[in-house]
């Protein structure tokens, strides 16, 4: 079985540019997969169940947030690795989002090379 990565953001550049720092990973079988909004997100959250999920957490249709909480409450995604990227870095934003049961929470502008690094580990991909 493959492993998946999805890339939810609404934001067409930061999806692709998650996507290129990530790009050497398809030479290791990584499928990716990406959304653009929370509902459309969460449907394929349940039909592919990536191993990974890079997680905007400001998006129309359905936040990141309830994304995630929704998520983390159904027993057979138990596994999915949820990493929220957001511009909000407030301790209250961080908070909620340990709240809904995020992997890791991480701020934007974020550094590539971290992306890279966790991606790797989650997957258990030798670099």
């Amino acid at each position: 079985m493959s492993k998946k990565i999805l890339i939810v953001d609404d934001e067409a550049h930061i999806r692709m540019l998650i996507e290129q720092t990530l790009e050497d990973l398809e030479d290791e079988g990584v499928e990716f997969l990406t959304a653009d909004n929370g509902e459309s997100a969460l449907h394929l959250i349940q039909s592919e169940k990536p191993n990974l999920v890079f997680l905007d957490v400001m998006m129309p249709k359905m936040n990141g947030m309830d994304v995630c909480l929704q998520v983390k409450k159904d027993p057979d995604l138990k596994d999915v690795f949820i990493i929220l990227l957001t511009a909000k870095g407030q301790d209250f934003d961080r908070q909620k989002g340990q709240e809904v049961g995020a992997n890791i929470y991480m701020t934007k502008p974020f550094d590539p090379e971290a992306i890279w690094l966790k991606a790797i580990e989650v997957l258990g991909i030798n670099s």
